[in-house]
Protein backbone atom coordinates (compact mmCIF):
# COMPACT_ATOMS: atom_id res chain seq x y z
CA UNK A 1 0.00 0.00 0.00
CA UNK A 2 2.85 2.64 0.81
CA UNK A 3 4.56 1.94 -2.27
CA UNK A 4 0.71 2.74 -4.38
CA UNK A 5 0.67 6.26 -2.04
CA UNK A 6 4.60 6.69 -2.98
CA UNK A 7 3.49 6.59 -6.47
CA UNK A 8 0.78 8.52 -6.12
CA UNK A 9 2.89 11.60 -4.55
CA UNK A 10 5.65 11.33 -7.13
CA UNK A 11 2.86 11.28 -9.70
CA UNK A 12 1.56 14.86 -7.90
CA UNK A 13 5.14 16.27 -8.20
CA UNK A 14 5.03 15.44 -11.67
CA UNK A 15 1.84 17.69 -12.19
CA UNK A 16 2.78 20.63 -10.06
CA UNK A 17 0.35 19.95 -7.40
CA UNK A 18 3.73 19.45 -5.34
CA UNK A 19 5.92 21.97 -6.50
CA UNK A 20 9.49 21.30 -6.24
CA UNK A 21 11.05 23.11 -3.21
CA UNK A 22 7.99 23.37 -1.66
CA UNK A 23 6.91 21.72 1.86
CA UNK A 24 4.77 18.58 1.32
CA UNK A 25 1.44 18.97 3.32
CA UNK A 26 1.66 17.58 7.05
CA UNK A 27 1.28 13.68 7.50
CA UNK A 28 -2.58 14.41 8.94
CA UNK A 29 -3.54 16.46 5.38
CA UNK A 30 -1.83 13.92 3.42
CA UNK A 31 -3.84 10.98 5.42
CA UNK A 32 -7.20 12.73 4.30
CA UNK A 33 -5.89 12.89 0.93
CA UNK A 34 -5.25 9.48 0.24
CA UNK A 35 -7.56 7.90 2.45
CA UNK A 36 -4.68 6.02 4.61
CA UNK A 37 -3.67 5.60 7.76
CA UNK A 38 -0.38 7.72 8.76
CA UNK A 39 1.80 4.89 9.27
CA UNK A 40 1.94 4.24 5.75
CA UNK A 41 2.30 8.02 4.40
CA UNK A 42 5.26 7.68 6.73
CA UNK A 43 6.78 4.59 4.91
CA UNK A 44 6.01 6.00 1.59
CA UNK A 45 7.84 9.37 2.41
CA UNK A 46 10.37 7.46 3.65
CA UNK A 47 10.63 5.41 0.43
CA UNK A 48 10.59 8.58 -1.48
CA UNK A 49 13.33 10.41 0.39
CA UNK A 50 15.57 7.08 0.04
CA UNK A 51 14.70 7.73 -3.81
CA UNK A 52 16.48 11.21 -2.67
CA UNK A 53 12.62 12.86 -3.99
CA UNK A 54 11.76 13.71 -0.99
CA UNK A 55 13.91 15.71 1.81
CA UNK A 56 14.03 16.64 5.41
CA UNK A 57 14.74 20.16 6.62
CA UNK A 58 15.02 20.08 10.55
CA UNK A 59 13.06 21.88 12.75
CA UNK A 60 10.56 23.17 9.33
CA UNK A 61 9.54 19.83 7.45
CA UNK A 62 9.28 17.63 4.47
CA UNK A 63 10.22 18.96 1.10
CA UNK A 64 9.79 18.55 -2.51
CA UNK A 65 13.92 18.10 -3.18
CA UNK A 66 15.14 20.61 -5.79
CA UNK A 67 16.97 20.22 -8.74
CA UNK A 68 20.41 20.27 -7.52
CA UNK A 69 23.24 23.24 -8.31
CA UNK A 70 25.48 21.77 -10.68
CA UNK A 71 29.28 23.31 -9.94
CA UNK A 72 32.29 22.96 -11.94
CA UNK A 73 35.05 22.84 -10.42
CA UNK A 74 37.19 24.62 -13.12
CA UNK A 75 40.43 26.16 -13.26
CA UNK A 76 38.91 29.94 -12.51
CA UNK A 77 36.90 30.44 -9.21
CA UNK A 78 34.01 32.06 -9.78
CA UNK A 79 31.14 31.05 -7.50
CA UNK A 80 28.81 34.04 -8.26
CA UNK A 81 29.14 33.58 -11.63
CA UNK A 82 28.04 29.62 -11.45
CA UNK A 83 24.98 30.38 -9.65
CA UNK A 84 24.08 33.59 -11.61
CA UNK A 85 24.44 31.06 -14.79
CA UNK A 86 21.67 28.85 -13.64
CA UNK A 87 19.27 31.57 -12.58
CA UNK A 88 20.13 31.86 -8.53
CA UNK A 89 20.84 35.10 -6.58
CA UNK A 90 23.93 34.22 -4.58
CA UNK A 91 24.53 35.68 -1.21
CA UNK A 92 26.43 35.56 1.97
CA UNK A 93 27.09 36.49 4.92
CA UNK A 94 30.65 37.17 6.55
CA UNK A 95 31.37 35.02 9.63
CA UNK A 96 35.01 35.54 10.07
CA UNK A 97 37.36 38.08 8.96
CA UNK A 98 40.64 38.20 10.77
CA UNK A 99 44.47 38.05 11.07
CA UNK A 100 45.72 34.87 12.55
CA UNK A 101 49.23 32.95 12.51
CA UNK A 102 49.25 30.14 10.43
CA UNK A 103 49.68 26.80 12.12
CA UNK A 104 51.55 24.04 10.32
CA UNK A 105 48.56 22.83 7.90
CA UNK A 106 48.30 25.98 6.89
CA UNK A 107 51.86 26.74 6.66
CA UNK A 108 52.29 23.67 4.68
CA UNK A 109 49.57 24.35 1.81
CA UNK A 110 50.83 27.85 1.95
CA UNK A 111 54.14 27.26 1.93
CA UNK A 112 55.44 29.56 4.20
CA UNK A 113 56.55 29.64 7.43
CA UNK A 114 54.64 28.67 10.55
CA UNK A 115 53.59 31.57 12.91
CA UNK A 116 53.46 34.04 9.58
CA UNK A 117 50.61 35.97 9.68
CA UNK A 118 47.28 34.82 7.73
CA UNK A 119 44.01 36.27 7.15
CA UNK A 120 40.85 33.90 7.67
CA UNK A 121 38.30 34.61 5.81
CA UNK A 122 35.02 32.77 6.60
CA UNK A 123 31.98 33.17 4.90
CA UNK A 124 28.43 31.26 4.50
CA UNK A 125 27.16 30.91 1.12
CA UNK A 126 23.63 31.28 -0.45
CA UNK A 127 21.70 30.16 -3.56
CA UNK A 128 18.61 32.36 -3.47
CA UNK A 129 18.46 32.78 0.50
CA UNK A 130 18.96 29.27 1.15
CA UNK A 131 22.82 27.89 2.60
CA UNK A 132 24.56 25.87 0.56
CA UNK A 133 28.14 25.86 1.62
CA UNK A 134 30.18 27.59 4.08
CA UNK A 135 34.17 28.17 2.71
CA UNK A 136 37.43 28.82 4.69
CA UNK A 137 39.71 30.86 3.06
CA UNK A 138 43.66 31.52 3.75
CA UNK A 139 45.86 34.08 2.53
CA UNK A 140 49.33 35.24 3.14
CA UNK A 141 49.41 38.76 4.84
CA UNK A 142 52.91 39.32 3.10
CA UNK A 143 51.48 38.87 -0.28
CA UNK A 144 47.75 41.28 0.09
CA UNK A 145 48.40 43.93 2.74
CA UNK A 146 45.38 45.61 4.20
CA UNK A 147 43.26 42.73 2.93
CA UNK A 148 41.45 42.31 5.96
CA UNK A 149 40.67 46.20 5.42
CA UNK A 150 38.37 45.58 1.77
CA UNK A 151 35.42 43.22 4.59
CA UNK A 152 32.71 45.02 2.22
CA UNK A 153 34.14 43.51 -0.78
CA UNK A 154 34.58 40.29 -0.16
CA UNK A 155 30.91 39.21 -1.79
CA UNK A 156 32.95 38.19 -4.54
CA UNK A 157 36.97 37.71 -3.17
CA UNK A 158 38.03 36.81 -6.91
CA UNK A 159 36.51 40.04 -7.75
CA UNK A 160 38.56 41.70 -5.20
CA UNK A 161 42.09 40.16 -5.92
CA UNK A 162 41.77 40.97 -9.20
CA UNK A 163 40.97 44.93 -8.99
CA UNK A 164 42.73 45.56 -5.37
CA UNK A 165 45.65 43.69 -6.42
CA UNK A 166 45.80 42.85 -9.71
CA UNK A 167 45.91 38.96 -8.86
CA UNK A 168 44.19 36.58 -11.11
CA UNK A 169 42.39 33.31 -8.72
CA UNK A 170 42.78 29.97 -10.50
CA UNK A 171 42.64 26.87 -8.75
CA UNK A 172 45.89 24.52 -9.02
CA UNK A 173 44.86 21.78 -6.96
CA UNK A 174 41.55 20.20 -5.24
CA UNK A 175 40.62 17.23 -3.17
CA UNK A 176 37.07 16.15 -2.38
CA UNK A 177 35.93 14.04 0.10
CA UNK A 178 32.42 12.86 1.61
CA UNK A 179 31.75 13.27 5.32
CA UNK A 180 29.24 13.46 8.23
CA UNK A 181 28.68 17.71 8.96
CA UNK A 182 29.54 18.89 12.37
CA UNK A 183 27.18 20.21 14.87
CA UNK A 184 28.55 23.57 14.21
CA UNK A 185 28.53 23.57 10.20
CA UNK A 186 25.17 21.78 10.59
CA UNK A 187 23.52 24.59 12.45
CA UNK A 188 24.91 27.45 9.90
CA UNK A 189 23.76 25.29 7.00
CA UNK A 190 20.13 23.92 8.32
CA UNK A 191 20.74 20.29 8.17
CA UNK A 192 20.70 17.64 10.27
CA UNK A 193 24.12 16.33 11.91
CA UNK A 194 23.49 12.85 10.81
CA UNK A 195 23.87 14.86 6.94
CA UNK A 196 26.55 14.27 4.69
CA UNK A 197 28.79 17.09 3.05
CA UNK A 198 30.75 17.40 0.44
CA UNK A 199 34.16 18.76 1.67
CA UNK A 200 36.43 20.50 -0.85
CA UNK A 201 40.03 21.65 -0.05
CA UNK A 202 41.44 23.93 -3.02
CA UNK A 203 44.81 25.44 -3.15
CA UNK A 204 44.40 28.75 -5.71
CA UNK A 205 47.27 30.33 -6.90
CA UNK A 206 48.01 33.43 -9.09
CA UNK A 207 48.55 33.88 -12.68
CA UNK A 208 52.45 33.45 -11.91
CA UNK A 209 51.51 30.55 -10.50
CA UNK A 210 51.76 31.55 -7.00
CA UNK A 211 50.14 30.03 -4.19
CA UNK A 212 47.86 32.82 -2.85
CA UNK A 213 45.08 30.55 -1.20
CA UNK A 214 44.49 28.06 0.81
CA UNK A 215 40.48 27.49 1.15
CA UNK A 216 38.28 24.73 2.75
CA UNK A 217 34.49 24.61 1.29
CA UNK A 218 31.64 22.27 3.14
CA UNK A 219 28.95 21.53 0.46
CA UNK A 220 25.82 20.12 1.28
CA UNK A 221 25.38 17.05 -0.29
CA UNK A 222 21.47 17.67 -0.76
CA UNK A 223 21.85 20.84 -2.51
CA UNK A 224 25.00 19.99 -5.06
CA UNK A 225 26.40 18.47 -7.22
CA UNK A 226 30.23 19.00 -8.58
CA UNK A 227 31.35 18.76 -12.06
CA UNK A 228 34.15 17.48 -12.69
CA UNK A 229 36.23 17.01 -16.03
CA UNK A 230 39.52 17.12 -17.67
CA UNK A 231 40.19 20.55 -17.03
CA UNK A 232 38.57 20.58 -14.14
CA UNK A 233 41.15 19.60 -11.22
CA UNK A 234 44.68 18.15 -10.42
CA UNK A 235 44.20 15.50 -7.56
Amino acid sequence: MHLQVAERIRHNIKQGIYRVGEQLPQESLLSQCFNVNRHIIRRAIACLKSEGVLNTEPGRGIFVTKKPIIYPLGKRVRYNEILINQGLEPSFQLLKCIEIKADLLVANHLEILVGESVAWIERLMFANNVPISITSSYFPLDYFPNLLAYEAQMWSISRLLREIYGCDHLRRNTWISSRLVDADDAQLLHISTTSSILRVESINVDQHNHIIEYGITRFRGDQIELGLGSQCLSL
